[in-house]
């Protein structure tokens, strides 16, 4: 298969996803009675999914070529030799792993926390609430998620896959969709445990950051999954001067003054849900 049709694979299996996942929400909400054009969808659809989507990805893959047209990195072709499945499998535990920890740091450090207060801000978290983030979290998290596929001179074809992949995983983990995955939820990650990691539940604290891989939570004691349901998501009172919608006014926010006393101090940062 070429990378064209690949891409249009792709791109379609996303789709494909989001429709599953709309129709999924109105059969079997995990928390029922949320609205399909609920407020914000227009920010989360529109803003930060379409147009900040697309702009940062030209910005990130431009600037990946750039450094590696400098350095050179991907003519040692380390992975050039292996399967494409392989190749995928491979950056997508390496990127798994990356982002349990850095989502961790985000918690703790008053600085990362501004730029991931806007994906925590969504009151009612459904398929598409997961693409509010800040565009310096996207910036930052992308470039080291792309990079080394670059870098070390994978298949073009795995960019697109793995990308394919995240989109629709992040989509489902954030669905309001009631699952019961079993034992499954030990190594995958579903929402019925990445809700509670938006939750407004003082047990769920500093819960539940894995993304894809549930595994990273449960080797490293911050698994969360109780039978009942979460209820309330959001912010609450850890930023009570956040903006509760608005692109332009969520992304400003990040720059605020941190002499706040709304601000999370750094030990209790991981704390919040």
């Amino acid at each position: 298969m070429s990378l064209s049709e690949i891409q249009v694979w792709s791109f379609g299996a996303l789709v494909a996803a989001a429709v599953v996942f709309i129709v999924l929400e109105r059969v079997r909400p995990y928390n029922k009675g949320f609205p399909l054009f609920r407020e914000g969808l227009f920010d989360d659809f529109v803003l930060y999914n379409a147009v900040q989507s697309v702009v940062l990805g030209v910005l990130i893959s431009s600037f990946i070529v750039w450094i590696d047209s400098r350095t050179g990195f991907s003519r040692a072709q380390v992975v050039s030799n292996w399967p494409i499945w392989g190749q995928v499998i491979f950056f997508v535990l390496l990127h798994d792993a990356y982002i349990y920890f850095f989502h961790r740091l985000q918690h703790r450090s008053p600085v990362l926390w501004r730029l991931h207060e806007a994906h925590h801000s969504p009151t009612q978290i459904d398929w598409i609430a997961g693409q509010r983030s800040h565009p310096l979290e996207i910036l930052i998290n992308q470039t080291i998620e792309f990079a080394p596929v670059i870098f070390l001179g994978a298949s073009p074809e795995v960019a697109v896959i793995k990308g394919a992949i995240s989109g629709i995983w992040g989509m489902y983990i954030h669905t309001n969709i009631d699952v019961r995955s079993g034992w499954l939820q030990y190594i995958f990650n579903g929402p019925e445990m990445h809700r509670w990691h938006h939750a407004l539940d003082a047990a769920a604290e500093g819960k539940n950051f894995a993304t894809k891989f549930a595994f990273w939570d449960w080797i490293f004691g911050t698994a969360y999954r109780p039978a009942h349901k979460a209820s309330q998501f959001g912010l609450g009172d850890w930023s009570k001067d956040y903006p509760a919608h608005g692109y332009v006014k969520q992304v400003v926010a990040a720059f605020r003054p941190f002499d706040k006393p709304s601000d999370p101090e750094p030990a209790k940062a991981e704390a919040h849900a």
